[in-house]
């Protein structure tokens, strides 16, 4: 068993909560939050026997690894806090707020022996599991340029305290990018340069659900985001996100030498996977196989990794180049020029079969 304890008791807590507790190997022990009375309630209700501050709950000596659900203006710190208690951390996108942030986080982790893991594990599913199996098969021959979108009116529409989406280390780039791009750098690997173009559409958004519904709050950052992405294995990748768009999108279509495949929703675990070939005249759907149990599959790749000494794949190098892509298609839009990388992840070892059997 590996003990596990959630920090950040709010909306995205309660999924994960439910599936690690279908995980045998994973007992969750404690819940954190700022709101300590937050914490209890969420800690009832799901079984877990602590609940606290974040203090009380890295002090418990069975847990093992941290799950950070914090605010991203929190990820960095929180994480900090946890490595020094001697935990390893598994945390929610982004990593942290900059880069600088973020190699601290990996730097002190390493000098403690301690590992980093981050979010989205939405390539451990099915869908994308499914969608790597098919690039290494050859279907589309060899891949040479990806177009990608995410585009809607933002999150204020149904989350109770969506201010956080508005600040740094929010907006559609940092909130919804991290799916996009870490299924590309899973699927391709990593980037080599980046370019960006960036707007704000309103300086005030108006909240339209849970007790604050209908009031105002400020936007810090860009709300439209277009990107340009070369991958160190040869793709290039044009890629919007956008909390701007009256109609909605969610796509990836790898172009290929042979055909061209188009991926699930990176947000989900699950398909459709389609492809088609240059001389058929509609997609076909390929079958996906895999686990679509949901979040925190990264969770349980991690504590089977610290168990037989393997690496995770959901890990800390791949959340800091992820991070690094966000940052500089951000600093890009203000300085008109591509800007180089100097991360890099290795790709992600496939799931063997039958790896939640």
């Amino acid at each position: 068993m590996t003990g596990v304890a959630i920090v950040g008791a709010g909306v995205i807590s309660a999924a994960y909560l439910r599936v690690l507790a279908g995980f045998p190997e994973i007992e969750v022990i404690g819940v954190a939050d700022l709101d300590t009375a937050r914490a209890a309630a969420v800690a009832a209700e799901h079984g877990v026997p602590v609940s606290g501050d974040v203090a009380s709950v890295l002090g418990v000596p069975e847990v093992e690894i941290v799950v950070n659900l914090t605010v991203p203006a929190a990820h960095a710190a929180v994480g900090l806090a946890a490595l020094r208690a001697g935990k390893h951390v598994y945390g929610e996108k982004p990593l942290a707020l900059d880069l600088d942030e973020g190699e601290k986080l990996l730097t002190e982790a390493e000098g403690l022996g301690l590992r980093v893991g981050s979010a989205p594990d939405t390539f451990l599913g099915a869908g994308l599991q499914s969608a790597g199996r098919a690039l290494r098969s050859g279907i589309i021959g060899e891949p040479v340029a990806v177009t990608a979108a995410v585009q809607g009116m933002g999150p204020e529409a149904w989350h109770p305290s969506p201010e956080f989406f508005y600040l740094r280390g929010g907006g559609p780039m940092f909130d919804l990018g991290p799916y996009y791009l870490t299924a590309l750098a899973a699927l391709l690997g990593p980037a080599v340069q980046v370019a960006g173009s960036t707007r704000r559409a309103r300086e005030l958004r108006v909240a339209g659900a849970g007790p604050r519904a209908g009031t105002t709050f400020p936007v810090e950052v860009a709300t439209h985001v277009h990107a340009l992405i070369d991958l160190a294995s040869g793709p290039s990748v044009s890629a919007t996100f956008s909390f701007d768009s009256a109609v909605p999108r969610r796509r990836i279509e790898i172009l290929g030498t042979e055909g061209a495949l188009s991926l699930p929703d990176p947000n989900t675990f699950g398909g459709p996977l389609l492809v088609r070939g240059p001389r058929e005249a509609d997609w076909r759907e390929l079958p996906v196989e895999g686990s679509q149990v949901g979040r925190g599959m990264g969770v349980l790749d991690l504590a089977r990794s610290l168990r037989d000494g393997t690496p995770h794949r959901a890990s800390g190098a791949l959340g800091l180049h992820v991070l690094e892509i966000m940052t500089a298609i951000t600093e890009s839009a203000g300085q008109g020029e591509f800007r180089r990388l100097r991360t890099s992840a290795p790709l992600p070892e496939p799931l063997p079969d039958g790896w939640l059997d």
